[in-house]
């Protein structure tokens, strides 16, 4: 790309590149156009021109359609009743949704590449590693029951399910805090 197209629009950009393969496409036309031969260029661009119209319209439509799918499953993750997480094999976090950061008592920014492995709670340590290799040896959902927690203050019981997916090897967690079910069973 030369200086000139650095200062240009993406559509300026593109006008001068169709410009210049027309002039060299104008070059190897070396006999004079009959009006006959006019009148149907300028049909076929005229046509060409609806056709592109119609596309840029069916365009138009498929980005509306994946903006409204876009924000539905944006709300349906981000304020879930659940905590999600996405984590690395390590056990750093990829991604969590808001619920997970209330879960962790954090913000969601702040929790991103932390390792979840920090957020269990040392009684549940074997079980969470148990569970976590399971689901990076197998193909199966896994679950289990821990106590998140840091820095020796308990935070909750929760119960998650597991999943190792792609080719990436990304763990997905939803987790469900079950404090309060397991404080009405234990009186």
């Amino acid at each position: 790309m030369n200086n000139k197209e650095l200062s240009l629009t993406d559509a300026q950009v593109l006008r001068l590149k169709a410009e210049h393969q027309l002039k060299e496409k104008q070059v190897k036309l070396d006999k004079p156009i009959t009006e006959t031969e006019v009148k149907r260029l300028l049909h076929e661009l005229q046509v060409h021109q609806i056709e592109l119209e119609m596309q840029n319209e069916e365009l138009r439509q498929a980005n509306e359609t994946a903006e409204t799918a876009l924000k539905k499953y944006t709300i349906l993750y981000d304020f879930a009743p659940m905590g999600y997480f996405t984590l690395d094999a390590a056990g750093s976090i990829c991604d969590l949704n808001f619920t997970g950061a209330e879960m962790l008592h954090d913000k969601r920014f702040a929790l991103v590449n932390s390792n979840f492995k920090l957020f269990i709670a040392e009684e549940s340590q074997v079980e969470f590693n148990i569970f976590f290799k399971k689901l990076h040896t197998g193909y199966a959902k896994e679950a289990c029951e821990v106590m998140l927690g840091y820095d020796n203050h308990p935070l909750r019981y929760v119960y998650m399910e597991g999943i190792v997916t792609g080719d990436d090897r990304k763990c997905l967690l939803s987790v469900v805090d079950i404090s309060g079910f397991k404080k009405q069973h234990n009186c």
